[in-house]
């Protein structure tokens, strides 16, 4: 018995393991490189988790709405790996993002630099993820 479902859970388990791969997307399939995009603003909140880490900007508009940017950066193990921690940024940090726009024209930005407020400057992401 034993034999014969043993095939079939092995399937199970290899099959599992591939969905979270078919759910990464590339760079070029979301963000567009001809629009470059500088945001100044607020932290508003921070996702450390994989497949990548995002980070929310609430960027004040001219008319003085305030539109809140969903910045994607590398995976945890990426940015730890250029000296992030969990805490590198926190809600209420003052940031300039600088990055690429999405293609779909909504407020994510595939944030490439991040600048704090005391000038240090943190690099984030190339094409290559």
């Amino acid at each position: 018995m034993l034999s014969r479902l043993f095939p079939l859970i092995a399937s199970a388990v290899i099959l599992a393991g591939g969905v979270p791969a078919l759910a990464h997307h590339s760079f070029a399939s979301e963000y567009d490189s001809s629009k470059p995009v500088t945001l100044e603003g607020v932290v508003t909140r921070v996702d450390w988790q994989n497949p990548h880490v995002h980070f929310f900007v609430d960027v004040q508009q001219p008319d003085g709405s305030i539109v809140n940017w969903d910045c994607e950066t590398r995976g945890p193990n990426r940015l730890e790996k250029q000296g992030w921690k969990r805490d590198s940024l926190k809600p209420g940090d003052k940031v300039v993002v600088r990055g690429n726009a999405a293609r779909d024209s909504s407020h994510n930005v595939d944030g490439r630099q991040v600048t704090l407020a005391d000038g240090r400057k943190i690099l984030t992401g190339t094409n290559d993820r």
